[in-house]
């Protein structure tokens, strides 16, 4: 029996198209046949735009078919999460207030995705303004692994998607640790890449200054793919870096002998659970079994950051909302409703000094990046999460601590951190482990995650959904 086009990574998909093997049709009429099959208990999906897409594939058959290829994401099915501005189409943010906006244009990043010729199959479901909690009103999105289990946030919809082949990659956003949490929660690979290296024009904010956009896809290669055709100067976006971009694909294929991998042993066990450390143990093995050197490091005390990005979070979004809140406050949900009360409260003196402590931590992490090509560190401490106790983290400030403690503070220095699946627990669900790199350091992360996977097999392993279709 031959594979479902479903199962197929973009890189394995891409060529059937690109040689007419298999019609872009054909996988986008795959895709939304699965999607019809397991979304409705799933709820990965804000929004289908099936009609859209069936018609974006027909045009890429035809385009391919007159010899007018794009590249490896032409015809290829993808979905992104829904605070991407998508013209006309209602683009909700996870939220009931925006829930009829249309937007005049398409964000710059999906402009480019159809660029690529990249077949749009819709929005994805988020958190309640890509903060911590889905608005009453949305159906939050199931862990294809176990309904158990926790889905990550704020991308859950985008997580759920790619780990369930309800499309073959995703562009998220990371303010905290939400590509990186649900790419290790569902067992799939997030790149957050620099701040600023892809244009968040068209996209809504959480907090302008820590706000990321990047893919999560099933392999650090298809994550190659994606960014290659999202990255770089945006004259809509002035913050977007002016920095050219690089053959990420190309650069990632060039292996990894000789790199350095820093380890910090004591902020890598404090607090972690044995089967992340274990499995942290292992990934260290395989590094050096690629030829990488493997190297000491000492980390940031990232204790104050940790603590600070609540505060820093909040003031930016009670900007982010100025238009709506406290002016539609019965629209809000109960816990980013909060979050913008604090904001709003915190005084200039307070937050100016957040300001110099962030200051402060970019440097210390920029002099260690700059002495290693990647710092290996769990993608959260936990064995993974269920629901059970997700719903006591604010019971707990200590697991919230711990939660974060590798994730957000690179969303502090703006680095770029790469989430890479890295085993299983006991119960069978997934675990994931980080890599940071220095500023604009995209091509080490990929590398790095590239070889990883081509010497382990855990990306490749898919939750069984009974049923499934495509």
């Amino acid at each position: 029996m031959s594979p479902k086009t479903t199962d197929f990574d973009i890189l394995e998909l891409a060529p059937l198209i690109r040689d007419r093997a298999v019609s872009s049709a054909a996988a986008t009429a795959a895709q939304l046949e699965r999607i019809a099959a397991l979304d409705g208990r799933l709820h990965s999906y804000a929004r289908l735009m099936a009609d859209a897409a069936m018609v974006q594939s027909e045009s890429a058959d035809a385009e391919i078919a007159a010899g007018r290829y794009r590249g490896p994401l032409h015809g290829v099915p993808v979905a992104v999460k829904d605070l991407f501005w998508t013209q006309g189409v209602p683009t909700a943010a996870g939220m009931s207030i925006h829930r009829d906006f249309r937007p005049p244009q398409d964000a710059t990043v999906v402009a480019r995705l159809t660029r690529a010729g990249a077949v749009l199959l819709g929005k994805l479901q988020m958190t309640e303004g890509a903060y911590s909690d889905h608005h009453p009103t949305v159906t939050p999105p199931v862990n294809p692994w176990d309904p158990r289990a926790w889905t990550g946030i704020s991308s859950s919809g985008p997580g759920v998607a790619v780990a369930a082949g309800l499309c073959h990659g995703a562009l998220a956003s990371d303010t905290g640790g939400s590509i990186r949490w649900p790419s290790a929660a569902n067992g799939v690979t997030g790149l957050k890449p620099s701040w600023g290296r892809v244009s968040r024009h068209g996209t809504f904010e959480l907090a302008a200054s820590l706000d990321h956009v990047g893919p999560i896809a099933r392999s650090a290669a298809d994550c190659a793919v994606l960014l290659q055709a999202i990255a770089g100067p945006d004259p809509k976006d002035p913050t977007a870096r002016p920095d050219p971009t690089q053959d990420y694909l190309a650069e990632g294929r060039r292996g990894v002998r000789g790199l350095r991998v820093g380890i910090d042993a004591a902020w890598n066990g404090e607090g972690v659970d044995a089967v992340v450390v274990a499995a942290l143990s292992e990934a260290v093995a395989v590094f050096r079994g690629l030829g990488c050197e493997i190297v000491e490091a000492r980390a940031p005390d990232v204790a104050a950051a940790v603590a600070d990005w609540p505060d820093n979070c909040a003031v930016e979004a009670a900007v982010a909302h100025t238009e709506t809140y406290p002016a539609r406050r019965e629209d809000y949900g109960e816990v980013l409703a909060a979050v913008i009360e604090a904001g709003r409260a915190l005084g200039g003196l307070a937050y100016q000094r957040i300001l110099l402590r962030r200051a402060e931590l970019k440097g210390r992490f920029a002099t260690l990046l700059a002495s290693v090509d990647v710092l290996l560190t769990p993608a959260h401490p936990f064995a993974p999460l269920t629901l059970g106790t997700i719903r006591t983290l604010g019971d707990q400030p200590g697991l919230i601590a711990g939660l974060q403690r590798y994730t957000c503070p690179f969303n502090m220095t703006g680095h770029p951190t790469l989430s890479l699946p890295a085993g299983f627990s006991a119960d069978g669900l997934p675990i994931g482990l980080q890599l940071a790199a220095r500023d604009l350091g995209e091509d080490r992360l990929l590398r790095m995650g590239m070889a990883y996977q081509s010497a382990t097999t855990w990306h490749r392993r898919r939750p069984a959904l009974e049923g499934a279709q495509g």
